[in-house]
């Protein structure tokens, strides 16, 4: 299993948020997206999902171009999202949530009840709460239950688009804890965040986004030692 972006461009109407970038992320790897606010990586992440048309450029996933298949296809596919915003609906217990995030595997009971212990082994804390509505959950409650939700699709490839957004440093250590443990299960992922520091110390490799442009790729390790990325991301001498 191989996810990678081929000169991909895309465009909001005559701007051009995506300006030729590459992108691979191979099978078992957590490879980061890190830039400022407006450079290009939520967008990125949406056109992966197929919310977002491709101008030009290709995207390929499993040797397959998935460029022009329609986005739910591509969750049948493998590539599940845990959105910008979490995005859960507020109205619907955490239940009927996850239950959402297996829509389009509505025969293999077996598999629902195995999917939904492993999101509750990973998150206890959804358990406690399977029959409250998703809405009186908490910030980070509520970020679990996304990516509870995009897991259910039974992704090869999982991208998470600013999971530690709105948190306390807490619960964003216990966000990264477990995406490195969803990884250890097989999980492939991409990841979208601000919070370089964490990111950088949880992925294998990382790309560096500026105003629609990849303009440094690297091991993550690599990347977190580099003065310049640490003053530009992370703050001059910064150890949080």
């Amino acid at each position: 299993m191989r996810l990678e972006i081929k000169d991909l461009h895309v465009h909001y109407g005559k701007i051009e948020a995506i300006k030729g970038i590459s992108v691979v992320v191979n099978q078992g790897e957590i490879v980061t997206l890190i830039g400022a606010n407006g450079a290009g990586k939520t967008t990125t992440l949406k056109t992966i999902s197929g919310l977002r048309k491709v101008s030009s450029g290709a995207i390929m996933f499993d040797g397959q171009d998935i460029s022009k298949v329609p986005a739910h296809e591509r969750v049948d596919l493998g590539i599940s999202q845990a959105p910008e915003g979490r995005g859960i609906f507020p109205g619907m217990t955490v239940l009927e949530n996850l239950e959402m995030g297996k829509f389009h595997r509505k025969n293999r009971r077996h598999e629902m009840s195995e999917d939904l212990d492993k999101i509750y082994t990973l998150f206890p804390r959804l358990k406690e709460r399977t029959y409250q509505a998703g809405g009186t959950l908490s910030g980070g409650e509520q970020q679990m239950l996304a990516i509870g939700r995009a897991l259910m699709a039974r992704p090869k490839v999982l991208l998470l688009d600013e999971p530690s957004m709105g948190l306390a440093p807490q619960m964003i250590a216990n966000i990264f804890r477990i995406i490195t443990e969803i990884n250890k299960t097989g999980v492939t992922i991409l990841l979208v965040e601000q919070n370089a520091q964490q990111a950088l110390q949880r992925a294998h490799r990382a790309y560096i986004l500026e105003t629609g442009n990849v303009v440094k790729e690297a091991a993550a390790a690599d990347l977190l030692n580099d003065p310049a990325v640490r003053e530009a991301y992370l703050g001059t001498g910064a150890h949080s």
